[in-house]
């Protein structure tokens, strides 16, 4: 099926901010990946996991509905970093997968869909959102960590998503 109007705005723009997001880890290497350059603790690796592994679960909640669904408080410590076993390479591609599945998943979505959110301990109240809501954070979370990771790649080595997009389209800069 092929996806139109508001599904199929959702789903570009989902890909225009993955697509983003990508360019601040193209061309490094694993140890540059993990190499923190700010004064913030995040890396590019561990936003990299982040942002793929926050679209999987968003995802996973999404389709399973479930009214008794509690946070994994088990992630708070990893979820921002690039384990030693992990490579960006590996991630990536991992990445590309879920971004797959979510495609995949927004076609049969109902947007207008109450989505029960999992408990948690800053949250202890079961609350609900419409599966619009849903994506719409998803999307958030990529563009707002596609401009910490694009900070994060400028202190690396000088590298930033505007000019690598220019320079993939055949533009100079001075």
């Amino acid at each position: 099926m092929t996806l139109t109007d508001e599904k199929a705005d959702i789903a570009r723009m989902l890909a225009d901010q993955r697509k983003n997001f990508l360019y601040t880890v193209r061309g490094i290497t694993d140890e540059q990946a993990r190499q923190r350059t700010t004064v913030s603790d995040l890396t590019l690796g561990g936003l990299l996991n982040h942002v793929m592994n926050n679209e999987r679960s968003w995802m996973g909640i999404l389709a399973a509905m479930d009214e008794t669904a509690e946070f994994d408080m088990s992630r708070m410590g990893t979820e921002y970093v690039m384990s030693p076993g992990q490579s960006v390479a590996d991630l990536v591609e991992e990445y590309a997968l879920v971004a797959a599945a979510t495609e995949g998943a927004i076609t049969d979505l109902d947007l207008d869909a109450q989505v029960p959110l999992p408990t948690a301990p800053w949250a202890p109240e079961r609350a609900w959102q419409s599966a619009r809501y849903t994506l719409l954070h998803i999307l958030r979370e990529v563009a707002q960590h596609a401009g910490h990771a694009d900070i994060i790649r400028e202190s690396l080595d000088g590298g930033n998503t505007t000019m690598s997009m220019g320079a993939e389209a055949g533009m100079t800069f001075d």
